[in-house]
C-alpha cells in the first residue's frame, strides 16, 4: 500500500512560496481545503490537494478572479469563463495603451511648451475620440503616407522629438530677437526640410499641401493635430522666402 505524504500549512507555504494566511484564506472560502486535520485544528495537505494549489496560483498568475479560478477547477464553463477572461485582458491592454499614448502626450506638450496648455490638449483627445476630416483635405493615398508617417505627441519615436526641438529651437530665435534671415535660422530651416523630406518621402506637394494644412488654425483641429501658434508659423514663413 503506497504511503500518503502530507504537508502541513507551514511546509507547503514555503514549498510554494505562498502566505500561511494565503492558505488558511483558501480553506476559509472552500477553495483549497486540506485533505486532514490533525490535534488543535492543524491542517495536512496531500498531493491531491497540493496540486489543485498549484493549478490554482497558475490561474492567479492570469490575473482570474478566485471566483472563476474555483469554476475552472471544478470544470464548470472553463471555455467560456476563460475566453471571457481573455476579452478582460485585452481591454485592459488597450486602456492601458491609450493612457501611455496620453501621458506621453503630456510629456511632449510640457517639453514643447514649458507647461501643459490644458485646453489644446483636452480638444486634442476629443478629436482622436471623434471621426477626423482627413478626407477633407487629403485623398486616400496621401492620408496613408501621413498617417504612417506624420510624428505624433503620442509616439515615443526619436522623429517626434526631433520636431519637438527644431519647434523649440525656432521659438528660441523668436525670444532672442533673432532674424529669419539670420545663417542660424536657415540652418534650423535646412534641418526642417531634411525633416520634411523624411517625412514625406520626398513629395513636394504633399509638403506644401501639408504646411498649408498646418498655417490654418481650423484644418489643424479638423485633423486632431497639435496646434502651432501663428508667431512660430509667420517666422517659419518668413524665413522660408529668404
Amino acid at each position: 500500500m503506497t504511503k500518503v505524504t502530507y504537508l502541513s500549512t507551514g511546509e507547503l507555504a514555503k514549498q510554494l512560496q505562498v502566505s500561511v494566511r494565503t492558505l488558511r484564506y483558501y480553506d476559509q472560502i472552500g477553495l483549497v481545503q486540506p485533505s486532514e486535520r490533525g490535534n488543535g485544528g492543524k491542517r495536512f495537505y496531500s498531493e491531491s490537494d497540493i496540486f489543485t494549489l498549484e493549478k490554482i496560483l497558475l490561474l492567479k498568475s492570469l490575473s482570474l478572479s478566485l471566483e472563476d479560478s474555483k469554476k475552472i477547477i471544478q470544470e464548470q464553463s472553463m471555455t467560456s469563463i476563460l475566453h471571457a477572461h481573455r476579452a478582460a485582458l485585452t481591454e485592459q491592454v488597450e486602456t492601458m495603451s491609450e493612457s501611455i499614448r496620453h501621458t506621453t502626450s503630456l510629456i511632449h506638450a510640457l517639453d514643447l511648451e514649458g507647461e501643459i496648455k490644458w485646453e489644446d490638449l483636452v480638444t486634442l483627445v476629443a478629436t482622436h475620440q471623434q471621426e477626423r476630416e482627413w478626407t477633407s483635405y487629403f485623398t486616400n493615398e496621401e492620408q496613408q503616407i501621413l498617417v504612417k508617417q506624420l510624428p505624433s505627441l503620442e509616439s515615443q519615436e526619436v522623429s517626434t522629438k526631433k520636431w519637438i526641438n527644431l519647434i523649440k529651437r525656432i521659438e528660441l530665435c523668436i525670444k532672442k530677437g533673432t532674424s529669419p534671415k539670420s545663417e542660424e535660422v536657415q540652418l534650423i530651416i535646412d534641418d526642417m526640410n531634411i525633416l520634411s523630406e523624411e517625412t514625406f518621402q520626398g513629395d513636394q506637394q504633399l509638403m506644401d499641401k501639408f504646411w498649408d494644412v498646418r498655417k490654418s488654425e481650423k484644418a489643424s483641429a479638423d485633423l486632431g493635430l497639435y496646434p502651432i501658434r501663428e508667431e512660430i508659423i509667420a517666422f517659419i514663413e518668413e524665413a522660408l522666402s529668404v
